[in-house]
C-alpha cells in the first residue's frame, strides 16, 4: 500500500472510531436529556410514549425552550398541566415524584420524626405514646384549624403541608435540589396537623380551588399559604393570581 492510500486509510479509521464513540457517548447520555427535539420537530420529554424510541434529537433544558426553538408537541399529549404552561409561557415540568421530596424526617436521630415531634409540641393535653422508647404520639388533644374540631386520637390526624409538594413542584419548585426538596417538606411553616380526611380532600390543591369549610380560619390559611409562596419564591400563574387577589381582598374588607 502506497503512503497516500495509508494515509487515506488512517484517516477512515480515525473518521469511523470518532462515529463509534459520538453514538456511544450519545447513548450514554440519553437519559440525562429532559427534553429531545426528533428530526420531526416533536418535542418528547419524559412523559411521551416516544421518548426513549427518539435516538436522533437536539437535546433541551425543557418543553418550553424545545418548543421556542420551533419544535411541536407530540399529537395527543397537550394535557391540562402542559396546555397551563405553554399558554402562560412557563416551563413545564417533569413529572412529579413524591419520593422526591423525603418527608417526616428525623433529623435531631431522637426516634420521632417530623409528624411525632409536632404531635408532641402541639398537644393542647398530655400525651401517650405507643411504647415507652416515646417515638411515636398515640393520644392527645388537637385543633384542628380547618375544621374547628379538637381530635384526641393522632390517627384521625394529618400533617398537611399547606402549600402541597405537588403544587410546589409545578409552582417552581421542580428544579431545586433533593436537599432544598427535603427541607421544604420538613418546614414547620409548611405544616398544620389537621383532619385527615380534610387533608385528602384538599389533596394539591392552591386556594384557587380548595379553602377549608372552617369559614373563621379561611383567611389565616390564605395568609400562611402565601408566606410560603414568598418563603420559598414560588409563583402562581395568573388565573391563579386572579383569584387569589379577590379573596384576599375579601380578607381586608
Amino acid at each position: 500500500m502506497n503512503s497516500k492510500k495509508s494515509l487515506l486509510f488512517t484517516l477512515f479509521l480515525i473518521l469511523v472510531a470518532g462515529c463509534g464513540q459520538n453514538s456511544l457517548s450519545a447513548k450514554t447520555h440519553t437519559n440525562e436529556v429532559n427534553v429531545k427535539k426528533s428530526s420531526s420537530n416533536i418535542c418528547h420529554d419524559a412523559t411521551s410514549s416516544s421518548y426513549n424510541r427518539t435516538k436522533n434529537f437536539t437535546p433541551y433544558e425543557s418543553l418550553t425552550a424545545c418548543l421556542n426553538s420551533g419544535g411541536r408537541l407530540p399529537k395527543g399529549q397537550m394535557n391540562k398541566a402542559l396546555r397551563e404552561a405553554v399558554n402562560e409561557n412557563r416551563d413545564f415540568v417533569v413529572l412529579y415524584e413524591r419520593s422526591d421530596w423525603p418527608h417526616w424526617s428525623d433529623s435531631d436521630g431522637d426516634c420521632q420524626n417530623t409528624r411525632h415531634e409536632l404531635l408532641l409540641a402541639t398537644s393542647l393535653s398530655g400525651v401517650e405514646f405507643m411504647s415507652t422508647k416515646e417515638c411515636n404520639v398515640i393520644t392527645g388533644s388537637w385543633h384542628d384549624p380547618y375544621s374547628g374540631e379538637t381530635i384526641t386520637d393522632s390517627k384521625a390526624l394529618d400533617l398537611d403541608h399547606i402549600v402541597p409538594l405537588k403544587f410546589a413542584h409545578g409552582h417552581g419548585g421542580a428544579s431545586w435540589s433533593k436537599s432544598r426538596k427535603k427541607q421544604f417538606a420538613n418546614d414547620v411553616d409548611n405544616l398544620l396537623l389537621v383532619k385527615a380526611s380534610l387533608n385528602r380532600q384538599k389533596g394539591a390543591k392552591g386556594p384557587d380551588e380548595w379553602m377549608p369549610p372552617n369559614h373563621s380560619f379561611r383567611c389565616d390559611y390564605l395568609k400562611k399559604f402565601n408566606t410560603v409562596m414568598d418563603k420559598y419564591e414560588l409563583r402562581y400563574i395568573p388565573s391563579e393570581l386572579r383569584i387569589v387577589g379577590k379573596m384576599l381582598k375579601a380578607c381586608k374588607r
